[in-house]
């Protein structure tokens, strides 16, 4: 990391946060400071887990008591409990709290209007295309990944998204009992791992690795949200279930996988994995790799 390139960023940094009018108290809402308002934003009309709240927004546990203290006070918020889980509180908005957030949202829409009014057209265009750019790669810089349960609605999630996208593209469509198995008791270890790669708290991208003979693997469940595609997601979690392989105790990988996925095959040759010859008979397999995890 250059000296430039830091001193860069804090310039971008200094320069939008004037821009956006973030500085000013009265930015999103009447004398309340901004993290309040974007808290109040995040809540919604639908209400929101505090739990969910922290790691959507990055903040300490702490912190966002106190936002949600200071909100409470105010009248624009109120505590329950969660329907799923008793332990954790969820915030919803009270009807002051609602009024609030439309009048949030018709300040930030007269705000990013008057910043695209300072510029000719073509500018304007060159303008939102960067942001559009910038914000895909800012999501890498808050992208975790995980092992989870794949029985935890988010891995339920992902994997449903994956089946949807395999029925869309396959020519015949896609039925995943027809498929070679990966059931939840493979995905644990000791036999197996189940990846969750996620930005902000919100999943976008999943896969699974499983032991099928002696020091022998088989990649499963590989999805990447197509918001997320073309930042490098998907070899991220490759190199992932690849380190997991490994405490695994195997040795090799395996694949196979569909022609229509050109995307997935670059992957998996830009990885150093070597097309071989059919080891199964997955009925929506046309292509079978292999790698050596030495």
């Amino acid at each position: 990391m250059q000296a430039d390139e830091i001193s860069q960023v804090r310039r971008f940094n200094r320069l939008v946060t004037q821009r956006a009018g973030a500085l000013d108290d009265h930015f999103l809402g009447r004398d309340r400071p901004l993290g309040e308002s974007r808290l109040l934003y995040e809540i919604g009309p639908k209400g929101a887990d505090l739990r969910d709240l922290r790691q959507c927004l990055g903040l300490d546990s702490g912190y966002v008591s106190r936002l949600v203290k200071a909100l409470q006070r105010k009248g624009l918020v109120r505590l329950t409990q969660g329907s799923a889980d008793q332990r954790v509180r969820q915030a919803r908005l009270t009807s002051a709290g609602r009024r609030e957030v439309r009048e949030m949202n018709r300040r930030s829409d007269e705000a990013a209007a008057a910043l695209l009014e300072a510029l000719p057209s073509a500018q304007r265009t060159r303008l939102v295309a960067a942001m559009a750019e910038v914000h895909r790669l800012l999501q890498l810089v808050g992208l975790q990944i995980e092992r989870v349960d794949p029985a935890s609605p988010a891995a339920r999630w992902c994997v449903g998204q994956y089946f949807d996208e395999l029925d869309r593209r396959f020519e015949s469509g896609f039925d995943p009992a027809a498929s070679l198995s990966a059931e939840d008791r493979e995905l644990l270890p000791p036999r197996g791992a189940f990846l969750l790669a996620s930005v902000d708290g919100q999943p976008v991208a999943c896969g699974a690795v499983k032991t099928i003979s002696l020091a022998v693997g088989s990649l499963k469940r590989m999805w990447v949200a197509d918001t997320v595609r073309g930042l490098g997601i998907g070899r991220r979690v490759l190199e992932a279930l690849e380190a997991q392989a490994r405490a695994l105790g195997l040795t090799t990988l395996r694949l196979e996988t569909n022609q229509t996925l050109q995307e997935a095959i670059r992957l998996y040759r830009n990885a150093g994995f070597r097309e071989v010859a059919p080891f199964n008979s997955d009925p929506y397999a046309h292509r079978w790799f292999e790698k050596s995890l030495g």
